[in-house]
């Protein structure tokens, strides 16, 4: 049996949106966002920061809305049509798009200096934010202790990808595209599902050391292990995650330990297994190790060749399958051909409830932002689809546990 889920866009039909833009450069792609949010039936006001206004046209939001874009705390005009406050009850979302390392903070702070930052204290709507910034920002512990005081609030967070940024870098901090904006707010966030739950994640690539500088790794970026834990954390569960090396900043409010080794990340799950009630093993560990590391740097030897002898790794999945009065364990399996074949095939061999598969030919999936999953288990395959990351870890957890 093979069942389909897409992105209901119908779900945003009729809502009401109140799309709030800061001052960074990636409020020139909130007119596309305005008219993608339009086009999907909802109703959207704009309401701008004073350093937004320097980045994108209020005339343009408005034509694509069809409202008065808001721009003050003390419109007249506004506040006699419509009070901040009746703004406020209005909504159904505040989006805030892009939110500046300023903006975040003054929400995590109850600043309330202008609209936007007195919208979001009066309004009961879901708060969504969808940051931009520099890379180096974005990782600032003040950031993500912000991110992390909002987050303990019921606050969505639209994580930011990796891409070109205005400062001429390439790195994480780019604010999501307008359609996987709309199509994660299409996603609804059901109610706290896994309250309650535990919940461990393995993420990322292992390194396998040769010697002191050169080690046997995978292209692994974590992305899709870092997203399942961050919407398990949304949805309630206590969430730990074993992440092997990646340049991903520790996600606000999970646990997260970080190792470098297969071995080391199977001490660690079998350390923080008992009572979990799901597993997701989605790091890409290593199958084997070399045997006898270096304790020096190996030197070239004329001409000829290098033989390694390697070992096999520890089977993470495999150990947690088979253990007695388990909760649900879910592998990955990420395949270059025939990938729910292999993926049925993994089932079965490793004794697991499900396999999340995706397909990894010419690259596709590693160090990128998208992915496309299907969810195989005993009875049926359940084609998640093609997104950002962000939005099929929630629809994971939704299939799992809805």
């Amino acid at each position: 049996m093979k069942d389909e889920i897409s992105v209901n866009l119908s779900a945003l039909n009729g809502k009401h949106i109140l799309l709030g833009i800061s001052g960074g450069i990636a409020a020139y792609k909130t007119v596309d966002l305005a008219r993608k949010l339009v086009q999907a039936g909802a109703q959207v006001q704009c309401v701008l920061t004073e350093s937004a206004t320097q980045f994108v046209s209020p005339l343009a939001l408005q034509v694509v809305t069809g409202r008065a874009v808001r721009t003050g705390l003390f419109d007249t005009d506004a506040e006699a049509a419509m009070s901040h406050i009746e703004l406020a009850r209005w909504a159904d979302v505040l989006l805030v798009a892009p939110v500046t390392a300023n903006t975040l903070a003054k929400l995590a702070h109850g600043m309330s200096d202008d609209l936007l930052s007195t919208l979001a204290l009066a309004t009961r709507a879901d708060l969504v934010l969808a940051p931009a910034m520099n890379g180096d920002m974005w990782r600032h512990p003040a950031t993500q202790a912000n991110l992390a005081v909002l987050q303990q609030r019921g606050a969505r967070i639209l994580q930011p990808v990796s891409g070109s940024l205005a400062c001429g870098e390439v790195d994480e901090g780019r604010m999501q595209e307008p359609h996987d904006i709309v199509s994660a707010l299409s996603v609804a966030v059901p109610a706290p599902m896994l309250t309650g739950k535990r919940v461990l994640i393995t993420a990322g690539p292992t390194y396998e050391d040769i010697d002191p500088v050169r080690f046997i790794g995978n292209r692994s970026s974590g992305k899709m292990g870092y997203a399942l834990a961050q919407a398990a954390r949304d949805l309630g569960a206590e969430v730990v995650l074993i992440s092997g090396p990646t340049a991903l900043a520790d996600p606000a409010g999970v646990t997260t330990i970080r190792v470098r080794s297969a071995v080391q990340m199977f001490e660690e799950v079998q350390a923080h297994f008992a009572g979990v009630d799901f597993m997701v093993a989605a790091a890409a560990v290593a199958d084997y190790r070399v045997e006898q590391v270096a304790s020096s740097k190996l030197k070239k030897q004329g001409d000829g060749g290098l033989t390694l002898n390697l070992i096999q790794n520890p089977d993470i999945v495999a150990w947690a399958a088979a253990q007695p009065s388990r909760g649900k364990v879910i592998a990955f399996a990420a395949e270059t051909d025939d990938v729910l074949d292999n993926a049925k095939a993994k089932l079965v061999r490793k004794g697991v409830d499900a396999v999340l598969a995706n397909s990894v030919a010419n690259g596709a999936g590693f160090e990128q932002d998208d992915n496309h999953l299907w969810l195989v288990r005993e009875d049926k395959i359940t084609d998640l689809g093609a997104a950002t990351k962000a939005v099929l870890a929630m629809c994971v957890w939704q299939t799992l546990v809805g």
